[in-house]
């Protein structure tokens, strides 16, 4: 057994010379990418637990409520089990890859008996057990184990990802419920002014102040806000049930909050750092995929190298060679070969070439995922800026409105002979308007922090 092992590994040391670089750990190619350059800078510097891509959900979503159904949603999620399940799935399969380093055993008992013109029956039989043993001198098992590895960091962070996308899912469906109930409980008090409206204009027809035009306008304004509030219902109900499903529970109706208040995190920044892009689970699994093509690679070199295999095998048995004995005698049998590949009919070329192929692929696709990651994390910081600066003036829009609104009724009211109803009812719809906008840009505002949060691969 030495002088086999003496053997084959002096033959596998002698090929093996051409082939170190199949034993090269991966390095991101920094060389011809700047943006791989400044990825893999910012990979190696100390990461701020304080900056936003690191915050907990909890310190981003401050609201009780939103809280305890992401807690839900994280607990019931199916899709983020499954992803729980796609690592598990990785981690079995690096064990199997690094178990490859052992030998193999395997046991086959036979026997059989065997009589010749009614001659007394002679059995014979077989105890064997076989050992195989593949001598990785050329980095086929160590690049198959480490793509392995890098396939579990692959799973992770689509786990992180799948997680991020159920917590930011949960807060969008939330702030859309919040926005919906806020547009209702506004249209309603909005119809019970104008139901107001159309009462004073009957009044103002009989004290000869408006005609019956103006009775009639109000009352088909009074009915067209009513119409909204159908549309309104149709909407939470809906949105309610996406909820539900979120949560992976049966359609109910969940209470949110009534408030319009939320903190931004004191963490924002100006500019998209590297470091926030290197947080993001997606971006992370692209460089990982990149990681895997280029053992791929390495996989296919490997193909062009010697297999080494040392065999053997041991047991008992009554058969030795044409002779059979009984009691039987144990035996044993070593071998040791090396396998070089001469001519494949060009399958390994192909498959080489193929590989390197596909390492440039994940190698273009790494880079736009950053890319990608950064016009993301910008549109979100910057639809976060623009809302909270448009909200300001529609604040000051309504203000100036409700003054309009509250003059002209009162222009009106004294009987003002440049003052029509036309005037009042004009105000009160952009008042109306003015305060819808208002609510759709705090729902903006909410749903850029959301979108920001998971532009930076939030979720933890």
């Amino acid at each position: 057994m030495n002088r086999i092992l003496k053997y084959t590994i002096a033959a596998a040391a002698l090929v093996s010379l051409t082939g170190c670089n199949l034993y090269k750990k991966y390095e991101m190619p920094v060389a011809d990418s700047a943006i791989v350059a400044d990825y893999a800078k910012a990979t190696r510097e100390v990461a701020d637990s304080t900056s936003l891509p690191y915050l907990g959900w909890e310190q981003v979503f401050t609201d009780p409520q939103l809280q305890n159904l992401i807690r839900l949603a994280l607990t019931n999620n199916r899709d983020l089990e499954n992803a729980r399940l796609n690592v598990d799935i990785a981690r079995a399969q690096l064990k199997g890859a690094k178990l490859s380093y052992f030998p193999s055993a395997a046991i086959n008992i036979n026997g059989s008996g065997a009589s010749y013109d009614r001659s007394h029956i002679n059995w014979t039989y077989q105890i064997p057990l076989a050992l195989n043993w593949e001598i990785d001198a050329f980095g086929k098992i160590l690049n198959r184990k480490r793509g392995a590895q890098v396939n579990v960091e692959m799973m992770q962070a689509y786990e992180q990802a799948a997680r991020s996308q159920i917590v930011c899912g949960v807060a969008n469906v939330y702030y859309t419920l919040v926005l919906l109930n806020q547009q209702l409980d506004l249209t309603k008090r909005t119809s019970e002014i104008w139901k107001e409206q159309v009462e004073s204009m009957a009044l103002m027809k009989e004290a000869a102040y408006v005609n019956e035009a103006a009775v009639v306008q109000s009352r088909a304004n009074y009915y067209g806000v009513l119409a909204t509030i159908p549309d309104l219902e149709r909407q939470i109900h809906v949105m309610q049930n996406t909820l539900s499903l979120l949560l992976n529970t049966t359609p109910q109706t969940w209470e949110v909050t009534s408030s319009l208040d939320f903190d931004l995190p004191k963490a924002l920044v100006d500019g998209v750092p590297m470091s926030y892009l290197a947080a993001r689970p997606d971006v992370h699994a692209a460089e990982r995929s990149l990681a895997a093509a280029y053992y791929a690679t390495n996989s296919a070199r490997a193909n062009f190298y010697p297999s080494i295999v040392i065999s053997s095998n041991g047991g008992f048995t009554n058969l030795l060679g044409s002779f059979i004995s009984n009691p039987g005698k144990w035996f044993i049998q070593l071998a040791g070969s090396l396998t070089a590949p001469l001519f494949s009919r060009g399958q390994n070329i192909a498959t080489l070439e193929a590989a390197k192929a596909r390492q440039q692929q994940a190698l273009n696709n790494f880079e736009y995922s950053v890319l990608n990651a950064a016009a993301e994390v910008s549109d979100a910081l910057v639809e976060l800026s623009k809302n909270a600066e448009k909200r300001e003036f529609i604040l000051q829009q309504i203000d100036q409105l409700e003054k309009s609104v509250e003059y002209t009724q009162e222009l009106l009211a004294f009987g003002n002979k440049g003052t029509t109803y036309l005037e009042v009812l004009t105000a009160r719809s952009a008042l109306l308007q003015s305060q819808l906008s208002s609510l759709a840009c705090w729902h903006a505002r909410a749903a850029a922090l959301v979108s920001l949060y998971q532009a930076v691969g939030g979720g933890r």
